[in-house]
């Protein structure tokens, strides 16, 4: 066991029932390196470029290599995947939400929907940190594994906006964490943000909801804790109402994906969903 590891984790559960029972949702509780800002024109957010094309290309075989031992070794385990029925009914672009709680949760992700990705490839909406500071080999699949930087700067994120649109209207599948930060192995979902559903309002495109439910397994990690088993559950698609504005849809949407989230929580663990 790496006691370094070890006490860092339980720093980071400390931080979890300290926001916890203070409501603050959607406070990082991780030691992330600091944020260097995204300046306009530097992501090729659609891989327009041969250059941003390559290296995609690349990053992307190395990552689901790298990925692919974790799962023999059992470092990342995915024991089942319910509702794969619900991706088929999406025969369009759509944007995918999922409780976060893992670095490798959008791996999980990527597993359960690769069957119906026809270039088995799956954009992902980041945190502008994670793609321009965070260091080492994560750092590198941050920056070129079909990764959207959600920019502070207000033309970096019009950008985003544009290529969002794009995106879905040549049928591509994205992932978004609408509860905004990673919580560390936290199995309750968290309140979501609205404004992670304009993506599919402004397109009129659907959301597929997942919650991943997870359980100790036998295995454990460097930290010394229990590596979790994750069940993905695909949840019925949510889509926007025409007869909505962007901002109705947002609210609609959001509370639809609050409600099944929460009654998949409550049928998998058999408790009701409360916080400290």
């Amino acid at each position: 066991m790496d006691q370094e590891a070890y006490e860092s984790r339980l720093a980071v559960l400390a931080r979890i029932a300290e926001y916890e029972k203070n409501g603050y949702f959607d406070r990082d509780v991780e030691d992330d390196p600091p944020t260097v800002p995204l300046q306009p024109g530097t992501v090729d957010y659609t891989k327009s470029k041969f250059s941003t094309k390559v290296a995609t290309f690349v990053a992307n075989r190395v990552a689901y290599a790298y990925f692919e031992r974790m799962i023999r070794r059992k470092q990342l385990i995915i024991s089942a995947v319910h509702g794969i029925e619900h991706v088929r009914e999406a025969d369009c672009g759509a944007m995918i939400t999922c409780n976060h709680f893992h670095p490798f949760d959008n791996y999980a992700v990527f597993k359960a929907v690769e069957s119906e990705l026809p270039k088995r490839e799956l954009y992902k909406i980041i945190r502008e940190g994670n793609y321009t500071s965070f260091p080492g080999l994560y750092g590198y699949f941050f920056r070129h594994c079909n990764t959207l930087p959600l920019g502070s700067h207000f033309r970096v994120l019009g950008e985003l906006n544009a290529a969002v649109e794009k995106l879905l209207a040549r049928g591509e599948k994205i992932l978004i964490y609408p509860e905004q930060g990673m919580w560390w192995n936290y199995k309750k979902p968290r309140p979501l943000k609205e404004a992670a559903f304009r993506f599919a309002a402004k397109s009129m495109a659907p959301v597929i909801p997942m919650f991943i439910t997870m359980e100790d397994s036998d295995q454990i990690d460097e930290a010394g804790f229990p590596i979790q088993a994750l069940t993905v559950h695909i949840l019925p698609l949510i889509r926007p109402d025409p007869r909505f504005s962007v901002r109705e849809n947002c609210a609609a949407m959001r509370q639809e994906n609050e409600k099944c989230w929460k009654e998949t929580y409550e049928a998998v663990y058999g408790i009701p969903l409360s916080y400290s």
